[in-house]
């Protein structure tokens, strides 16, 4: 005899097989529903501690700022410190050892052009396997020692810059003057595709960028926007993208104030109305030469506003740097 089970107000009588098989067909549904949203590649609500994609205000999905970390912690520092402790290294004992092979950069580009490396196909460049043959000048990175200062800054420039400017990977961010891309490479590999834009006017430096930094670091398929160009003619990047950040680092130190104006003039337009920021390098000199209260009236005629002076430590080599922060307070 089934047991039942019945309800006064409405008389209604359900057995316990039919619950059983109810309870069953619920657990198949829910099987089915958690599988197909495993396998979902929908936006996400993000959960502490846990990297997962949200929607952003544009609609358009991004790692959570939270999650997104870009500079290393104290307890990542002491961390490699331990690996360095604990694996019995010292430096000075490894000063005068280069490698199993040791040479310098110069013996280096010397072996590479008498012989071409251990192995290499014979005959005309042409008929070789090298898709994107490469001066042996890069090969040996000689431009890396084109900055007066380690490359490894470049690094530091990029935390300090990117976490300032409050960046995520949906950003749009335009470097004036990012040469051989010391910084420029952080930006990219860390930015959506054709979300990095950049003007140079060093034909050796965009030779040195196309030719081996952005292949050697497999950020060909993040496409870049390199525009070859001077006098801040920012024409070539279309009129439609505007720019979360905007940075030139020691440019403006090479540049006559009346061109550093002009350009700071056709950015204002092109950078984020309250959110967006554009920093600068060194000093201000286009800005103090002509006195604090003109440079201030100067700069709101343009829609800009000087927001302070911030100083930014290496994490490698002792050195810093001085930074000017800008922004655009109305549209």
């Amino acid at each position: 005899m089934a047991l039942s089970s019945s309800s006064p107000a409405k008389g209604v009588v359900v057995t316990v097989p039919v619950l059983i098989l109810a309870a069953s067909v619920a657990a198949i549904f829910f099987f089915f529903l958690l599988s197909s949203l495993s396998s979902c590649d929908c936006p996400l609500a993000s959960t502490a501690g846990v990297s997962v994609p949200v929607p952003d205000r544009a609609g358009e999905s991004f790692i959570s700022s939270a999650a997104e970390r870009i500079s290393p912690t104290k307890e990542d520092v002491e961390w490699v410190k331990d690996q360095i402790r604990l694996n019995g290294l010292h430096m000075q004992d490894n000063v005068l050892r280069k490698g199993i092979n040791p040479r310098t950069r110069a013996q280096q580009l010397q072996d590479l052009l008498q012989y071409k490396g251990i192995s290499h196909y014979e005959g005309p460049e042409p008929s070789n396997h090298t898709a994107l043959p490469c001066p042996g000048e890069l090969l040996v990175e000689q431009h890396h020692s084109n900055y007066g200062e380690p490359w490894a800054g470049g690094r530091d420039v990029f935390e300090f810059l990117a976490e300032s400017a409050h960046l995520r990977p949906n950003s749009h961010v335009l470097e004036i003057g990012c040469g051989t891309l010391r910084v420029g490479l952080h930006f990219i590999r860390y930015l959506n595709p054709e979300h990095f834009h950049c003007l140079e006017r060093d034909e050796l430096s965009l030779m040195a960028t196309f030719r081996y930094e952005l292949p050697s670091q497999g950020l060909l398929q993040k496409r870049p926007l390199i525009v070859r160009g001077e006098d801040m003619d920012f024409s070539k990047f279309g009129s439609g993208v505007v720019y979360d950040l905007i940075y030139a680092s020691a440019v403006f130190l090479h540049m006559p104030d009346k061109l550093v104006w002009l350009g700071l003039e056709r950015l204002a337009s092109k950078l984020k109305p309250i959110d967006g920021r554009i920093f600068v390098s060194h000093n201000v000199k286009f800005c103090t030469r002509i006195g604090g209260d003109e440079c201030t009236k100067k700069l709101s005629s343009l829609g800009l506003e000087y927001l302070g002076k911030h100083t930014h430590d290496s994490l490698l080599f002792n050195h810093y740097e001085i930074w000017f922060e800008f922004r655009r307070f109305k549209a």
